[in-house]
């Protein structure tokens, strides 16, 4: 494909990535038809919103965190045209993360993260009780350390994704509110009719491997409880950072919005349920608390589950399964984070130019050698 010829893309799969990708494509010059019942919803409806590949960094996924950063260095450039192209804003909160600990294990774990990241040439900066509570001062007298992490943002997830539809439908992009069952080279099958375009791009999240025999066993749901609570007038108003960090060796975040806090996230694997469980609740409260005891006169607003779509060593996919079909899922926790990086590394891709270096890894060509 050349670049500036208008040629025709079907995208399956209307959460961020598929919003994301189909609103840079169409101000490309492509003609693009979304495909989706009820897009802006599942895993990306449920988000917390963390753009935060430091503060997730883990030892032997260092493509994983440089494709992150990556994708979160594009951010602040997206999120402005987003913000123009959508006539609203873009959610982007730019107040940093501090990762806090709880106990002497959690500091480890904390001491661990600091190490592993200053080997890779990241420096993040430790802080005491004191200094915490100087950046955020409703943080719980249960924190004794923690790492401030500037760079990692977030986003309020549901505004985000408001603005990619609305600067999708402004660039031309056409919603086609239907269910698809198979991705062929050159058409995509929708329920008995079939939709034909020059290159469709498989963006369906957990449902991906439904549409595609390649995919087969490389996208799994990973279940992520989140609760969403409300601020009253007799509260504390919420934090600006996100907070974050091992309560007891479980993972826990608390991601501000402008009218309270995203508390997440449970992991489980558990197929396709999407149920709340009681422990989940609990968990995610009892632990929310020992970082921030005021959210106790908040407004529980909401507690729901989504599905994360996960792949065996946690890159996503993006690139060529077959000819004329491209396939960008798999985004696991970074769906938001990894947007930017990944509709870029797909316009390239469509019209036929390299995609950016650090999608090298994500390749979904890696799993054809296994």
């Amino acid at each position: 494909m050349t670049n500036g010829q208008a040629r025709d893309v079907a995208l399956v799969g209307g959460g961020v990535i598929g919003l994301s990708c189909a609103w840079r494509l169409a101000a490309q010059g492509f003609r693009v038809r979304l495909i989706d019942p009820d897009p802006a919803s599942g895993a990306s409806h449920v988000a917390g919103g963390m753009l935060a590949p430091i503060a997730e960094a883990w030892p032997g996924e260092e493509s994983l965190l440089e494709l992150g950063a990556a994708s979160l260095r594009r951010w602040p450039d997206f999120a402005a045209e987003l913000s123009a192209a959508s006539a609203g804003p873009s959610g982007l909160n730019e107040h940093g993360t501090l990762v806090v600990a709880v106990d002497n294990a959690d500091r480890e774990q904390l001491d661990a993260l600091a190490e592993h990241l200053d080997s890779l040439g990241r420096k993040v900066t430790g802080r005491t009780s004191r200094e915490l509570r100087g950046i955020e001062s409703t943080l719980g007298p249960s924190v004794r350390a923690g790492l401030e992490v500037p760079g990692d943002l977030s986003v309020d997830n549901r505004t985000t994704l408001a603005a990619l539809r609305r600067a999708a439908e402004a660039a031309g992009v056409e919603f086609v509110a239907r269910s698809a069952s198979r991705v062929h080279p050159g058409a995509v099958e929708l329920d008995g009719d079939v939709l034909h375009c020059d290159a469709a791009v498989i963006t369906a999240g957990v449902r991906a491997p439904e549409l595609h025999s390649e995919l087969a066993g490389l996208v799994r749901p990973v279940k992520g409880e989140i609760l969403r609570l409300r601020t009253r007038p007799t509260a504390l108003p919420p934090p600006a950072h996100t907070i974050r960090g091992p309560v007891h060796g479980r993972q826990i975040y608390l991601v501000p919005r402008a009218d309270g806090l995203v508390i997440g996230a449970t992991q489980y694997e558990s197929g396709f349920d999407v149920e709340m469980t009681v422990g989940g609740v609990r968990d995610l409260i009892g632990d929310a608390e020992r970082l921030l005891p005021g959210i106790g006169e908040y407004e529980l607003a909401e507690a729901n589950a989504g599905l994360r779509p996960a792949t065996p060593d946690n890159l996503p996919l993006i690139g060529w399964l077959d000819t004329g079909v491209l396939v960008a899922t798999g985004h696991h926790r970074n769906g938001f984070l990894q947007a930017p990086l990944t509709a870029e590394a797909v316009g390239e891709l469509l019209c036929e130019r390299r995609p950016p270096a650090e999608t090298d890894p994500a390749d979904p060509a890696r799993w054809k050698e296994h």
